[in-house]
Formats: C-alpha cells, sequence, structure tokens
C-alpha cells in the first residue's frame, strides 16, 4: 500500500485511480496506478509518469490513459478534468496539495457535460460552436488602414480585460446544473456535414453556458463589437438562452482565471429584457 503523505514525510509513491474509457460510446471503468513520488509535480507529470510506467497497479501493462493539454500554465483551457471531484486544470494542480486534501490517492475523471473520446480526453467542440452562435469576435470589414481606433474609458478597458481571460475551458459548465450533457449519435449512413448539422442544430436549443453569456458581456461593450450587439443579444434570449441559467454560481465558484460570470450574467439579464422590449414596440 502506499505511505500515506504528511507535510513532513513525503511519500514513496501514491495511488492514483483514473476513470477510463477506450472509446466514444463504450463502457467505463476505473483503473488504479502507483506513482513513485517526486516534489513538485502536478497532475500532468503524473499522467506522463503512467505513460512511461506502462503498467497499472497490479503490474499489467496496459495502454497510457489519453489527455489533452498544450500550455502547461493555464492558459489554454485544454486539460480540463475533475480532480478529486472537483473540476480544475490538470497542469495547475499540485501533487503535495491534492494529497494533503486527500492522502488516500488521487482520482482523475473526465467532465461528464462532454462527450468522452477516450480515458480523460473529451469533445469540447459544442463550446466553440457557441462562440460561432453568439458571434464571438469583433468584425474587421477590411485590413486597410482605418483610422484612429475609437476610445474605450478605463473603467471598460478593465472589465474587458477580466472577461478576455476566459479560455474555453469547460469548467463554468462542468459545474452548472442547468448545462446538460448532449451526445448525438451518427446515423448509418450519414454524411459527416449532414451529422455535424444536426448535431448543431439539437446543441443550439440547449443552455449555452455562462462563459458564453459573459462573451456576450465583452464583446457587446467593445465600440466595434457594439455593431453586431443586437445579433448577439438574438442568440441571448433565443432557446437555450439566458432565461434557463438558474443562478446556481457554482460558475464563479470554480472559474480557474476567477472571472466574475455572476456580474456579467446580471449586466447581460437587463440588457436581454431591454433587448425584448425593444423589439416589441419595433414591430
Amino acid at each position: 500500500m502506499p505511505s500515506v503523505h504528511t507535510s513532513s514525510t513525503p511519500p514513496r509513491e501514491f495511488l492514483v485511480e483514473v476513470k477510463r474509457q477506450d472509446a466514444p460510446g463504450r463502457p467505463s471503468y476505473w483503473e488504479r496506478f502507483r506513482v513513485p513520488y517526486e516534489s513538485d509535480m502536478n497532475v500532468i507529470s503524473v499522467l506522463q509518469k503512467i505513460a512511461e510506467l506502462g503498467v497499472n497497479a497490479d503490474g499489467k501493462r496496459v495502454p497510457p490513459v489519453a489527455w489533452e493539454c498544450n500550455c502547461l500554465e493555464e492558459v489554454c483551457g485544454a486539460c480540463t478534468m475533475v480532480i478529486n471531484g472537483r473540476v480544475r486544470q490538470a497542469c495547475t494542480a499540485l501533487v503535495d496539495k491534492l494529497l494533503a486534501d486527500r492522502p488516500a490517492g488521487i482520482r482523475l475523471e473526465p467532465m461528464t457535460k462532454f462527450p468522452v473520446i477516450r480515458d480523460l480526453v473529451v469533445d469540447r467542440t459544442r463550446i466553440f460552436a457557441t462562440l460561432k452562435k453568439i458571434k464571438a469576435w469583433i468584425p474587421v470589414d477590411s485590413y486597410l488602414d482605418l483610422g484612429p481606433p475609437l476610445r474605450q474609458s478605463q473603467e471598460m478597458q478593465e472589465i474587458a480585460y477580466v472577461l478576455s481571460k476566459c479560455m474555453s475551458c469547460g469548467c463554468c459548465m462542468e459545474a452548472c446544473p442547468q448545462y446538460l450533457k448532449i451526445e448525438v449519435k451518427r446515423l448509418p449512413g450519414e454524411s459527416e456535414d449532414d451529422y455535424r448539422r444536426r448535431e448543431a442544430e439539437i446543441t443550439n436549443r440547449h443552455f449555452m453556458g455562462a462563459a458564453a453569456i459573459a462573451q456576450i458581456d465583452l464583446f457587446n461593450s467593445h465600440p466595434v463589437g457594439k455593431m453586431n450587439s443586437r445579433d448577439r443579444l438574438d442568440a441571448l434570449i433565443a432557446e437555450g438562452g439566458i432565461q434557463v441559467c438558474g443562478n446556481a454560481q457554482n460558475c464563479v465558484k470554480v472559474c480557474p482565471k476567477e472571472i466574475p460570470l455572476t456580474t456579467s450574467i446580471a449586466r447581460m439579464g437587463r440588457a436581454a429584457t431591454i433587448h425584448m422590449f425593444r423589439n416589441w414596440f419595433e414591430r
């Protein structure tokens, strides 16, 4: 058995339990690994060590655990997973802290709100499809010299900076009780384009999530982005929009960038109400 971890005596090894799945739609199962302790480890280095060892806790040779990562500094959002029951980034989840909180070992699971591709890798296509739906970009007519940019107040710059830190990691969606898992299965003989089109139609009818609402807040506050504000507000009040939010406030608690998501939700709630009345009176 792994030795018990204390602050004064590091363990020689520790137990890691991983919820695995071999392919989309396949049943999941738990697999245990014993990992030699090293100082300054994070969960990414734990997964790298598991791949290096190549065997599980019973000494059986097994395929390495699949996971995603890129920046290793909490910027890309790719390594989001559920660690010891809490959704977070694997690159900033330090082993010493995890073992201090749970000496029995570390439990790794994929996010539950997205279809599993393999092991800890999930399909986050829905997140980026929602960004397209809300037009989360600043339109540019051309790349010619358009003159000096429109001025933005210092207060709005500070608000925009905080909102722009969103990395589409999915933490807020994983914690949200209104954001439900949607897994569309491909029909026999269905082309890839038809499948993706049908998938988009289905997912567009479900809650967009706190991150998308905050991005509408971000781009509608931009001097140029305001030109498309009504399109974004139309998406905000459409099926799956802000009216689905139950104000559980889980999103703001788990956001790794500490974005004030509930503040954006409140601002966009007011904007949505005004937008609906404006649409009504302009009929």
